[in-house]
């Protein structure tokens, strides 16, 4: 019988869920635990398949628009992401009841946007089309008053006079080291352009890239446990790309892996995006102590801490 090879582990910290996530999971679980299913959920509450498959086992209904939601007492859930606010107009006039599970710090982008726009500001977006945040953001002002760039090749086509009345705001889940540079872009074509009072790129984000930045330069291979459609799972994936990782793979499940990668890999780190449970990062650390004799380490960069509470809907139905 063959020896398994030898393989080092670092699982990078921190991983995983945010507190936006733990919260938007907890809003539906609650929610099932008061009212009962069915529990209506506009959008996947996050951008996970195993996390969105577990709720509906439970009776949680994933709709596209409102317009699928019956007329009725079933609470109607609005995703992590955010929305436009459209929905809740929507949803008021057609007296549907209503539970927002918006990520704080996304609805904090939300707010500077509507406050530039009062203001007599015209908002620069920084982030990726069509991505439900950016529709989200966008949908708080008026057509016209927001103009979404993704790239600093973007903000060079920009026609605004350079002293032009400007502010921008960002997407939560970019790249930390892009959006330095459309920042920097948009600085030095409208050098009186507001700013964020602080980052919108969320403290999470920030974080688990700055996780991968410091593994990757430490190994040869590097997974990201995610979704296709999450954003920060991607710009994972990316990070560790430009830190010059061969193989840098994301991944939904340890069924997509591609074991042909890693077939002369003696070096592995693994980190989890956003809305990826830990589960399926165990799961793919025990398919490789299989093929592998393993060592694993954990490499932290950061504490979390972050903690929102439960909507004042939600807490006040359970204490009563």
């Amino acid at each position: 019988m063959t020896a398994k090879p030898k393989l080092r582990i670092i699982l990078c910290a921190p991983r995983g869920f945010c507190a936006g996530v733990v919260r938007a999971i907890d809003v539906v679980e609650r929610a099932l635990q008061i009212y009962g299913a069915p529990v209506y959920v506009r959008h996947e509450i996050v951008h996970n398949k195993y996390v969105v498959d577990s709720l509906r086992a439970k009776g949680v209904v994933f709709i596209k628009e409102l317009s699928e939601a019956p007329a009725g007492p079933a609470p109607v859930i609005f995703s992590a992401h955010g929305v436009a606010k459209a929905v809740p107009e929507e949803a008021r006039a057609r007296n549907l009841f209503t539970i927002d599970a918006t990520c704080p710090l996304v609805t904090k982008v939300h707010r500077e946007a509507q406050v530039h726009f009062k203001r007599g500001r015209h908002v620069i977006l920084i982030g990726h089309v069509g991505h439900p945040e950016v529709i989200g953001t966008m949908g708080q002002l008026p057509t016209g008053a927001a103009t979404l760039v993704s790239s600093a090749a973007e903000v060079e086509e920009l026609r605004f006079e350079p002293q032009a009345p400007l502010a921008y705001v960002t997407q939560t889940t970019l790249s930390v080291d892009d959006t330095r540079e459309i920042v920097a872009a948009l600085k030095r074509r409208f050098p009186q352009i507001y700013a964020p009072p602080l980052e919108d790129i969320c403290y999470a984000t920030t974080n688990r890239q700055e996780a991968v930045k410091r593994a990757a330069a430490m190994v040869e291979a590097v997974i990201v446990v995610g979704a296709a459609n999450s954003s920060n799972s991607q710009r994972l994936r990316e990070v560790a790309e430009r830190e010059g990782c061969a193989v840098a793979q994301l991944v939904p499940s340890v069924d997509e892996i591609d074991w042909r990668a890693f077939g002369a890999v003696r070096s592995l780190a693994i980190t989890a995006g956003a809305s990826a449970p830990e589960i399926l990062v165990e799961r793919i650390v025990d398919a490789f102590a299989e093929r592998f004799r393993i060592a694993v380490e954990t490499l932290t960069t950061a504490d979390e801490a972050m903690f929102f509470p439960l909507p004042r809907s939600l807490r006040e139905a359970q204490a009563g």
